[in-house]
């Protein structure tokens, strides 16, 4: 699936795993990640960290992100997600020029 977008230039479309790939390397340069989860098999996804991004849209320029991340231990939960999803938010629309709606953080894990 691809989401498309509009602009002056035209019509842009670009595939979920290029948007995902964008958001799991903004979720990685989080502190306190350890790594992201894929989420159909709920194990670790360490050589395709972007298996861990959920992307769905209902409209046109409009996205929204499930996140499934492993945290470190001793970290506060809500200040990492807080983080990730000011990260992921700002990376996806930076990269995209599209709107998204929310972020969803999903921890999986602690270690």
């Amino acid at each position: 699936m691809k989401f498309t977008t509009f602009n002056s230039f035209g019509k842009i479309s670009m595939s979920k795993r290029a948007i995902s790939k964008v958001a799991s390397v903004a979720v990685l340069d989080c502190y306190g990640v350890v790594g992201l989860v894929n989420p159909a098999f709920n194990r670790e996804s360490k050589s395709h960290g972007y298996k861990g991004v959920v992307l769905t849209s209902n409209e046109t320029d409009i996205i929204m992100v499930d996140v499934y991340v492993v945290l470190k231990y001793s970290v506060a939960i809500s200040a990492v997600s807080d983080s990730i999803r000011k990260a992921v938010k700002y990376a996806i629309e930076r990269f995209t020029g599209m709107i998204v709606k929310s972020v969803d953080v999903h921890v999986i894990d602690v270690r």
